[in-house]
């Protein structure tokens, strides 16, 4: 790690993550006060998502031609100028505009997930993607309570220049550090496309590939989709304020950041990485399950296993998922396909919601069978895995 940008890559990476999280958890409230009917705050939510999934493989694609280093300078530029309009966002269709610009911007997961392939070895690669994980939980535990402090002190407008601070403190570490890692682009060029069907159905062409997409849309649908319904669950069910429902939301992301950070790497040698994808399935299908069922005197026992569950779950199957579409993919292909895999996911960001929030109010329990069925044919296809037939696209020797 001394003489790889990988450091320079994870400070920035936390750096644009914390702007993310200081404006996340204050949008809903935000739009409101800005008198937006319940639809437009959902536009508002999804618009980030929608973005994202159009951009990523763009994104991804140009990576692949022009370097990762020009890409990610250019999307955390367009973060910058996103929460520079969300500060000043004093009506709905600026504050849509600030987020339909930070989808735009935050498709550069998939460029970043990139450059870890081309710096990496086989051996090396779910470490090093562990620790950019960590990197993302870090700024997801640490954002939200800055923005809550920020917003209640100060107002929204500080919220929007701290955010932009943030993300221009991480683009002059990008400009001034970050070295470009693609030793060989694609020579055919990129086609600007707003949506490239060609390179998506080719990288599900991939039997291995396709059966990791699917499973992570589903474990992340099945996690955004608990995201939304349990601040419901535990206010009314459990009585717990908004203070403690962030506190067990900083619960989770801490337990990720230390699966993710300091023990994937040592995980992914001992037990390979399709055994630590199933076994994260199978304990967030667990943690999942087992949310709705929690009798109220044990929830700060049995519960807090349960969000342990959730949590270790998550810190497998993020970046083992993603180590995984990498080895299964071409080399010249990386930028393309993690782009594309950055889309599906923004796909389950899109539909999650509307799962959590929609199936909560039929009955409080159903949320957590719709997202534990989703994890159980990601299991399923974890497990089919296994199957020798699946080989490595890329050279084990890399």
């Amino acid at each position: 790690m001394k003489s790889s940008p990988l450091a320079i890559l994870f400070f920035t990476v936390f750096l644009d993550l914390i702007g993310f999280g200081i404006v996340l958890p204050l949008l809903p409230n935000y739009a409101r006060e800005l008198g937006a009917s319940p639809f437009l705050i959902g536009l508002c939510a999804a618009a980030y998502s929608v973005m994202q999934f159009f951009s990523s493989p763009i994104w991804g694609t140009f990576s692949d031609t022009v370097g990762r280093r020009p890409i990610i300078l250019s999307s955390v530029a367009t973060s910058v100028v996103s929460y520079l309009i969300f500060s000043q966002a004093h009506s709905i269709w600026l504050l849509l505009v600030s987020r339909v610009l930070a989808g735009i911007g935050s498709a550069n997961v998939s460029v970043t997930q990139a450059y870890i392939t081309d710096i990496s070895t086989k051996d090396t690669r779910s470490k090093y993607l562990g620790i950019l994980g960590a990197a993302f939980g870090l700024g997801f535990v640490l954002g939200p309570p800055l923005g809550g402090f920020i917003k209640t002190a100060y107002g929204t407008d500080v919220v929007g220049y701290t955010a932009a601070a943030f993300t221009f403190i991480d683009l002059l570490l990008a400009y001034f550090l970050l070295p470009e890692s693609l030793k060989e682009r694609k020579t055919d060029g990129a086609s600007f496309k707003v949506f490239n069907a060609h390179g998506f159905l080719e990288a599900l062409r991939r039997p291995a590939v396709n059966r990791l997409m699917v499973i992570s849309f589903c474990f992340i649908f099945a996690f955004v989709n608990m995201q939304i319904s349990v601040p419901l669950l535990w206010k009314e069910h459990y009585a717990m304020t908004d203070e403690h429902i962030g506190y067990l939301f900083s619960f989770i992301g801490i337990v990720s950041v230390i699966v993710q950070g300091g023990l994937i790497g040592r995980f992914s040698k001992q037990f390979g990485e399709r055994a630590l994808l199933l076994a994260g399935v199978v304990l967030m299908l667990a943690g999942i399950l087992l949310l709705p069922y929690i009798p109220t005197s044990l929830m700060f026992s049995i519960g807090l296993i349960g969000l342990i569950f959730l949590a270790v779950g998550n810190g497998l199957v993020t970046p083992v998922n993603t180590a995984l579409i990498s080895l299964y993919t071409p080399p010249e292909e990386q930028g393309e396909t993690l782009g594309i895999a950055q889309s599906i996911g923004s796909l389950a960001r899109i539909t999650g919601p509307f799962s959590g929030s929609l199936f909560y109010a039929l009955d409080y329990h159903a949320p957590y069978w719709v997202g534990g069925a989703a994890l159980v044919l990601g299991a399923v296809l974890a497990a089919s895995l296994f199957d020798k037939s699946f080989a490595p696209a890329v050279s084990t020797t890399r």
